[in-house]
This record gives structure tokens, C-alpha cells and sequence, in this order.
């Protein structure tokens, strides 16, 4: 069920999430699954319902560092990265804080941290923490795997006659999935990038965040396979792309690139120039190609350079075989 996110909505959203149910919600990155995070019961019927496998880790949503200082343990790094970035698009992974609940840690003695900018999110949350709740766990409002929900209608779609209260906040602005840097270690690892990017993070941190590797805790949206539209999608380089139609025909072809394909395909969608416009536009584009019924969906390659790592992330998960 769809409502207009209003003070009495939002109210009644967060007795629901005290009571142990489950609510969708508007975040800057995209729609959000939420459950208390204190409660084992609402955490449970939250991975039940997206069929999330119980050894991810979620994301735990607070309005603010003090909160935040509830559930993790914070260093000096962690402090400076959340006031640069907070309230924003920014997840950070800490030690487990003495006595937190760790329900939504997926068997790991670290959690996910996120204070969320959109006014609704904050909302709720406020709500939330004014009933005597703490943190709201909340992934992606879709089915596990699957292309992330930018609208509330999205959600609806994705988790139909499951669906549970949906407050709607219009479209996401940011588009794709916080930027996740783990911080339980000396060096600072950027598990997930996001709209915070490398160089941001260097700058706040006063060192380059590594690269994820073997020892780096479990986090969202990680897998090699992940964010998968129902059609198969391939990425293609920039002067590769008119062969490879070629190759393919152009039958039942859907073609997401800058230029027009000189061949007439089935479908075409501009891509944006810019990499902000693109994640923006990433997750609601996927949907609409996969609307047509296409035999399989072209993406030109986006540039190498940093401020496009989010989409290139995004788009090589999603394009995954196996």
C-alpha cells in the first residue's frame, strides 16, 4: 500500500516499525526496506520477505552520530567521516558497539552505519527514536539481487501483494547505493562505491581508502552478481558497439548509449554525459528496457575515470553471467 508521506503517515509508519513490521521508505540513494533493529523477530520477517540469504549484513539508518554511537564503536576516522558526510549517502562499516543488538550484522561483530539526508527518512526515523526505538535496518525494498527501487511504485512492482506500508517520496535523487567504507581495520577499505567518492574519502581521511580484498567484512551489494534486470544486459565498448549489434541483429535488441545506433534496433535509450545524471537514471532505465521484452540489452561501457566508478560498479554487477 502507496501513501502520501505525511506527519500522520509517517507516525503511523514508525508504531508499525516499533510493533515488529516492516515499512518501505525514501532514501537519497534509493527506496528502503525497514525493520527495528533491535528486534530479532522484525529483522527475521525482513530477510524473509526480500529473501536476502541471513549472512549479508544490513544497513542500520540512525538520524545522527550520537545515535550512530550506539550501535558502533567509533575512531577518529569514522568521527571525521561522518561530520564531513552525514546526513548523505555514506555507510560506515565499524566495530560492533558493547551490548548493540546484532540482529542486523548477518553473524559478523560489525555493523553498517548510515544517517540518510532525505527529509522523509529523517522523518521517520525522528518518529522512530521519539517512540524509544534506536536504528532502522533497511536494504534495498526489492527482492534480493534484483534492480534496486528508485519510486515507490518500484517497490510495489518488485514485492506486490508482500508489499507493506509504503510511504512515498517521490523519485531518489541520488539513484544507486550509499558509498560503504569498512573502518574495522588500520586501513580504511572502500567495500562499495558510491556518490562519496575516492577522492572525497581521501581528503576527509587523509589517505586513499584501499581497494576491497579477501579479508574485507562481508557488505551489500558486494556480489559479483547483483542489481540484475530480467534481461540479460552486456556490456560493450564504445567502438565495438555497432559490430556487435551487427552480430546479434537488431531484431529485439535494446541499445542504452550516448549516440543513436546507426541501426534501427528495438529500442534505444539516450546515456547521459555526466555520471551523476547517469546514476540518477541507472536503476529506473534498467526497468524500462526490461519492460519491451527484449532478447538482451546493450550498454556502452562507461569511461575508466574515477567519477564513474558507482556506474561502472552498478552496470558490471548487473551484467554478470556467471
Amino acid at each position: 500500500m502507496i501513501e502520501a508521506a505525511t506527519p500522520e503517515a509517517i507516525e503511523r509508519a514508525a508504531r508499525r516499525l516499533l510493533a515488529g513490521g516492516l515499512v518501505a521508505f525514501p532514501t537519497e540513494t534509493v527506496y528502503g526496506l525497514g525493520a527495528d533493529a533491535g528486534r530479532e523477530d522484525a529483522v527475521a520477517g525482513l530477510y524473509a520477505l526480500k529473501g536476502r540469504p541471513a549472512d549479508h549484513p544490513l544497513i542500520v539508518h540512525v538520524t545522527d552520530l550520537a545515535h550512530a554511537r550506539r550501535w558502533g564503536r567509533f575512531d577518529a576516522r569514522a568521527e571525521r567521516l561522518a561530520q564531513r558526510f552525514w546526513p548523505g549517502p555514506l555507510t560506515l562499516v565499524l566495530p560492533l558497539a558493547d551490548g548493540a543488538p546484532p540482529f542486523a550484522c548477518g553473524g559478523l561483530r560489525s555493523v553498517g552505519l548510515r544517517c540518510p539526508s532525505h527529509p522523509v527518512a529523517r522523518a521517520l526515523l525522528q518518529a522512530f527514536e521519539a517512540l524509544g526505538g534506536s536504528g532502522v535496518a533497511a536494504p534495498s525494498a526489492n527482492r534480493f539481487g534484483k534492480v534496486s527501487p528508485t519510486t515507490a511504485a518500484h517497490v510495489a512492482a518488485d514485492l506486490g501483494a508482500d508489499a507493506p506500508l509504503i510511504l512515498d517520496g517521490g523519485a531518489a535523487e541520488v539513484g544507486v547505493e550509499s558509498t560503504i567504507v569498512d573502518l574495522t581495520r588500520p586501513t580504511p577499505v572502500l567495500l562499495r562505491p558510491g556518490r562519496i567518492g575516492r577522492e572525497a574519502l581521501a581528503r576527509a581521511l587523509g589517505e586513499a581508502p584501499a581497494d576491497r580484498d579477501a579479508d574485507a567484512p562481508r557488505a551489500p551489494g558486494t556480489l559479483a552478481a547483483h542489481y540484475q534486470p530480467e534481461t540479460p544486459l552486456e556490456l560493450v565498448q564504445p567502438a565495438s558497439l555497432p559490430m556487435r549489434i551487427e552480430a546479434l541483429g537488431a531484431g529485439a535488441l535494446g541499445v542504452w548509449s550516448r549516440s543513436r545506433p546507426v541501426a534501427a534496433v528495438a529500442c534505444w535509450e539516450p546515456a547521459p554525459d555526466d555520471p551523476e545524471a547517469f546514476e540518477a537514471r541507472l536503476y529506473d532505465t534498467l526497468r524500462r528496457l526490461d519492460a519491451h521484452g527484449l532478447s538482451r540489452v546493450l550498454v556502452e561501457q562507461p569511461p575508466a575515470d574515477a567519477r564513474w566508478e558507482a556506474v561502472r560498479d552498478r552496470l558490471a554487477r548487473a551484467a554478470f553471467a556467471g
